[in-house]
């Protein structure tokens, strides 16, 4: 046995479960491709001739609207809070734009969006402005928003529902064969955006740097307040994005058109490698999570499982994902 002993070997050696975190943290791309492909590998083997053109596009049609309500959450988890009120967002903005149509489809539309800014908007305030915890913050809006729309709906629309040919062509129309659907364009436009604005501008820095130490933040001089009225207005926004998709895929506008997608949401952020500690992620993860959940549900429907399993599936990824994330920033 050698006398001596190099640096590497004093270092003392991470247990295997925070390595395992570590590397989901460092490389989430690359372990989510894999679990991607095994998924769809799964798939083709429990039902041979599942991986066709038409399936791919089944799967980024289902993908889209997820990625929408997705989008908003990872933009809040990034600053350590989370939004509990982004499915009743988007099924009241679906509710009420499909409500207006008689309005025209462009005025509906702004409607649409306008419910989801407001509601937004509500939740930053509470959270940024009055400091409410962001979890009973957006759970009481949540009970709020459907509350006001079970009791006021026949206030907020005029005659019956009505899915605008518009919005059913963008959300189950296809742009080449059966490949591509309209919605893809969307996503990608808006996705595009969010990578890149949360890469590369001032604003998408500072949702890490208040998500890492927001205590900090306000000794340098950032408005944090600010920093979490707009993270919250832009998730408002986003769900009545998704809320539309939802309802031009279903043509049926009801009160729980979204309410299933609630714990989705925030698994295919915590999937695609977002932290819920904040300071860390982004949403090319959340891209990939939102795909996966659809594949495993899609798989979870092959073999026939229920709403309930699937809604425990999704409650033990995020528990055991949080887990992990815990683990890989514990101190020695």
């Amino acid at each position: 046995m050698s006398a001596t002993a190099t640096a590497e070997d004093l270092e003392p050696r991470p247990p295997r479960a925070r390595a395992f975190a570590q590397a989901i943290i460092d490389r989430p791309l690359i372990m989510l491709a894999v679990i991607l492909a095994a998924l769809l590998v799964v798939c083709e083997i429990v039902s041979p001739g599942y991986l066709s053109g038409q399936r791919l596009g089944t799967i980024l049609r289902f993908s889209a609207p997820l990625a929408f309500l997705a989008a908003g959450q990872t933009i809040v988890m990034l600053t350590a809070g989370i939004d509990l009120s982004v499915a009743n967002t988007a099924t009241a903005a679906a509710y009420i734009m499909a409500g207006q149509a008689s309005r025209g489809t462009a005025t509906a539309l702004l409607i649409a969006l306008g419910v989801g800014l407001v509601i937004g908007l509500v939740n930053g305030v509470g959270v940024g402005v009055f400091g409410v915890q962001p979890l009973i913050m957006t759970l009481g809006m949540s009970a709020i928003v459907i509350g006001l729309l079970t009791v006021s709906a026949q206030s907020f629309v005029t005659g019956v529902p009505l899915v605008p040919t518009f919005v059913r062509d963008l959300s189950a129309g296809n742009l080449i064969g059966d490949v591509i659907p309209n919605s893809f364009l969307l996503w990608a436009a808006i996705g595009a955006l969010i990578i890149l604005g949360l890469r590369y501008s001032g604003y998408g820095r500072m949702l890490y740097a208040v998500g890492d130490n927001p205590l900090a933040c306000r000794l340098a001089g950032v408005r944090v307040w600010q920093v979490l009225v707009v993270a919250y207005v832009l998730c408002g926004i986003l769900a009545a994005v998704a809320g539309v998709l939802y309802v031009g895929l279903t043509n049926a506008a009801d009160l729980s058109l979204a309410s299933p997608y609630l714990l989705p949401s925030v698994a295919a952020v915590v999937i695609g490698g977002t932290s819920i500690f904040g300071g860390i992620g982004g949403y090319s993860g959340t891209i990939m999570g939102a795909i996966i959940l659809v594949v495993l549900d899609s798989l979870l429907t092959l073999l026939d499982a229920s709403q309930a399993y699937k809604q425990i599936l999704y409650g033990l990824i995020i528990l055991a994902l949080a887990w992990l994330y815990a683990t890989s920033t514990k101190r020695v």
